[in-house]
């Protein structure tokens, strides 16, 4: 490196050129960490400008429109000239060389370019964008860059160009070697001719993409320090982060990072069990003393339920134990490393020691639309390959498209289109079709009560298929990755002929060493894949790296709000946990998988007859995938070190929010709160009981019993005050939040959740009757985009979803009407603390799907 920075120290005395190059628009911020490879890879949250240059349009004449045969045709006309002139404006082309030029993408196999003569040279710059198939790309042949490839040429031909951050730009030796470059590296030098070549998913984001990397080589050449130092600009750029390197020889040393076991969780939860048993006692006290006084030992038959009630009220135990811990207890833990939880980033592998893994990518995709919902995580998906690519590795994209047979045949074909157009791998399944009509044609059954983990195991069939047809292929010293692609082009065709037309696939569908599992409406951080496969590949013994999540919001509803702060809620609770020696959950998405554990631990054969991952039979596939490798002996870590880098989406309509908890309520396994699963199930039916039980006893049961009333008011203390109070002191003490704001942000929510917990207790019982019956229920996927429904389109759809808690609502209206006015005196109920669970619940019931629903509530007509 320093051979190679030392070629261009004695050039000082062209200061003047260097600095015309660093001055252009020296009105813009500076490049921070990763600017010059990824600026451009968020245009899908930004609006797309005006491409053409004034004084174009003016020039233009009726004769000049005539030749284009539709707008599309004049406006990558106009784009690719502009960009040209662009180039030649700011010197980043001669105009004398056939290998310059700007080239833009207009459709499928479509392309454009300017100047026009680039197009007739044979396996020129324009057949080889054409096949590298990006959307626009520009060369660069400024004095910058003939110096850096001299250096280059001059010190051997390194195999790539530094540049800040420790990132590096890949190098070819020829131009003819561009369509098997890294892609996602955005540039490429070219050794013969000597040029650069930039590409990008926009044209309007290209310009500022080259220029940025120009800025981004300049620095690293004049950096201050030694060669791997920063200055001051980088050292406080917000996105760089400092880590050790894990070499080699650190590791047959044994310099791996020490992590302890925390032992604070199982405190936690031994506190949690002697509080359950102290409460348990002081019933049993209560029977003992009655007993004593009137001789009855019938009620010592109550003492049967003790394990029930201990099982529903294990979880509000462990809150109030929770809660305590929360506001004086020990919170390094949270921020710090530990066996199960990764507060810290990792030490990154040396990629100069060994090449760095290969990560995939999955993400099982719907009937999202295109453009609001799968475009931007691609476009988020591709920033962080991009960055991985820079520091030495590679990952592909592949797409489980369950969705690709059930669309219309312009939809399908758009997304064909745009997979292809971004590099991304795709595998979709034929739909449902258990009994097809005409007998030439297959029966198919996609299988499962949530269709996803069917999906992921389809797919993965499909891409394990054609690696056992790879692994026949013998491979010589002269093998090259043309001869790779080659023999994987073959291997796919022959899997898509096998399946006669059944299965649909294109693109690059190998899955690597690690997999980063993702929802269609996901966001990554830019520099997060080298973090993941260093801590992965540290630690062999974990097989599930689960990080944690931000909230993307898509609206502004004030129930998406109300699920965002919920969602994060539950992530501030399972990075306690985790981070006090809980053991780390996989909640299914925004998580790095061993695939060489999952093949391991987690495969399974049934009557389709090829090997699947994931449980079909269960609801919480993730869970039971969770379970089987930890049997298997492998480990689950929780990371939090990316902060809220990782965004996934939430329910934005009641509708999807209560088929989420009807789904948890079904597939729930976890031991800690499947009691408060149960409770909430039972509410309706108990509190009914309880409403007569105390009306016509009142005074007269034994203290044993705890009213419905009782029961509410210490719900109140423990939830929404105690719990709201503990989750505000910790958030200020980790310096999360100030103490008055988020005590104001918890408290806030309490009439709108109150409202949602105590109107959802027939869902869920429902859930839990269909699951302990074995009665046949399935769940769509979850809305990924705002669906626009006035008032009166609104109406008919809550009464057709919620016919049967209106009438529950109804009918018990009637009753506590009918029980204070109407029933015979000695048996009518006017006690309050008989009437009030009642009407609670039943005033919940109805307004959940009235007032949480922002469609409704709007008034829009």
């Amino acid at each position: 490196m320093k051979a190679f920075k030392s070629y261009f120290a004695p050039a000082k005395q062209k200061d003047t050129a260097l600095q015309n190059v660093k001055g252009e628009k020296s009105e813009k911020k500076k490049t921070k960490h990763g600017q010059a490879h990824s600026d451009s890879s968020s245009v899908g949250d930004r609006r797309t400008s005006s491409l053409a240059p004034s004084g174009l349009g003016p020039q233009h004449s009726t004769n000049t429109l005539s030749r284009y045969s539709n707008c599309g045709d004049l406006r990558a006309d106009v784009t690719v000239h502009s960009l040209w002139q662009d180039q030649l404006r700011r010197l980043y082309a001669t105009s004398l060389s056939p290998w310059e030029g700007a080239i833009l993408k207009k459709g499928r196999n479509d392309f454009v370019c300017a100047p026009a003569d680039i197009r007739n040279v044979r396996n020129g710059l324009f057949d080889l964008v054409c096949q590298l198939n990006v959307s626009c790309a520009i060369t660069m042949n400024t004095p910058v860059i003939q110096s850096i490839i001299r250096g280059v040429v001059s010190s051997g031909s390194l195999p790539y160009i530094p540049l800040m951050d420790g990132l590096r730009l890949q190098v070819l030796a020829k131009l003819s070697d561009l369509p098997r470059c890294h892609k996602h590296q955005f540039a490429a030098f070219v050794l013969e001719p000597p040029l650069l070549v930039v590409w990008d998913d926009e044209a309007d984001r290209i310009l500022e993409r080259a220029e940025g990397l120009e800025k981004n080589l300049i620095r690293y050449i004049w950096q201050d320090g030694g060669d791997e130092e920063s200055g001051d600009d980088e050292k406080a750029s917000p996105a760089e982060v400092t880590v050790d390197e894990i070499t080699p020889s650190s590791l047959e040393e044994g310099k791996t990072e020490d992590r302890p076991v925390r032992l604070t969780s199982p405190v936690i939860v031994g506190m949690t069990l002697g509080l359950s048993v102290v409460c348990l006692g002081l019933g049993w006290r209560s029977l003992a003393l009655q007993t004593m006084v009137d001789g009855d030992f019938k009620r010592l038959a109550l003492v049967a339920v003790s394990p029930l009630t201990m099982f529903i009220s294990l979880f509000f135990f462990l809150i109030i134990i929770c809660d305590i811990f929360q506001i004086i207890g020990p919170i390094s833990s949270l921020t710090s490393n530990s066996k199960n939880y990764s507060g810290q980033p990792p030490r990154r592998l040396n990629r100069e020691h060994q090449d760095l893994p290969h990560i995939t990518i999955q993400m099982p995709v719907y009937k999202e639309s295109l453009a609001p919902v799968i475009r931007p995580t691609v476009i988020s998906l591709k920033a962080a390959i991009s960055t991985y690519e820079l520091q030495g590795g590679t990952a592909n994209i592949f797409v489980n498209d369950d969705g690709m047979q059930l669309l219309p045949a312009d939809e399908a074909l758009g997304r064909k289109e745009f997979y292809e157009e971004h590099n991304i791998g795709w595998v979709s399944r034929p739909a449902h079709n258990p009994k097809p009509e005409d007998e030439s044609v297959k029966p198919f059954l996609r299988r499962g009560r949530f269709k996803k983990a069917s999906n992921m195991n389809y797919c993965l069939m499909v891409s394990n298929r054609i690696e056992e047809k790879l692994k026949g292929i013998t491979r010589g010293d002269s093998w090259s990755q043309e001869s790779e692609d080659r023999v994987y082009t073959q291997a796919l065709a022959q899997v898509l002929q096998e399946d006669e037309g059944r299965t649909w696939a294109e693109g690059n569908v190998r899955v690597g060493d690690y997999v980063l599992l993702i929802d269609s409406d996901t966001r990554v951080p830019r520099d997060c894949l080298l973090d993941a496969v260093s801590e992965m590949d540290a630690s062999p013994e974990i097989a599930i790296l689960q990080y944690s999540s931000g909230v993307m919001n898509v609206t502004e509803s004030f129930f998406e709000r109300a699920v965002t702060w919920f969602t994060q809620l539950i992530y501030t609770s399972i990075k306690f946990a985790v981070a006090n020696g809980d053991i780390p959950p996989f909640v299914g998405h925004n998580a790095v998988l061993r695939w060489s554990a999952i093949q391991d631990a987690g495969s399974y054969t049934d009557e389709d007859g090829y090997e699947k991952f994931w449980s079909e039979s269960h609801v919480s596939e993730d869970f039971d995938m969770a379970l089987r490798l930890q049997t298997a002996g492998y480990s689950l870590r929780f990371g939090t070190y990316p902060g809220d880098g990782f965004k996934e989406g939430v329910s934005l309509t009641v509708y999807d929010e209560l088929a989420r908890w009807e789904k948890y309520a079904f597939g729930i396994t976890i031991m800690g709160y499947i009691g408060t699963y149960y409770a909430i199930g039972a509410s309706w039916i108990l509190t009914l009981m309880n409403y007569f039980l105390t009306g016509w006893l009142f005074g007269f049961y034994d203290k044993y019993y705890l009213d419905s009333f009782a029961i509410y008011f210490s719900i109140i203390i423990v939830f929404p005050l105690a719990g709201n109070i503990a989750l505000a002191v910790l958030r200020y003490r980790l310096g999360e939040q100030s103490f008055l704001p988020a005590l104001w942000n918890n408290f806030k929510w309490i009439p709108l959740f109150s409202i949602f917990l105590g109107g959802i207790s027939l869902h869920v019982s429902k859930a839990l009757l269909c699951h302990f019956f074995e009665i046949n229920i399935q769940w769509g996927a979850t809305s990924k985009e705002v669906e626009h429904c006035n008032f009166l389109e609104e109406i008919p759809k809550i009464i057709k979803s919620f016919w049967g808690t209106f009438l529950f609502c109804f009918l018990m209206t009637g009753l506590l009407v009918a029980g204070y006015f109407f029933f015979p005196r000695e048996w009518q109920i006017k006690t309050f603390a008989s009437i009030y669970p009642l009407a609670s619940v039943t005033v919940c019931h109805f307004a959940l799907p009235v007032l949480l629903n922002p469609a409704l509530m709007k008034f829009t007509w």
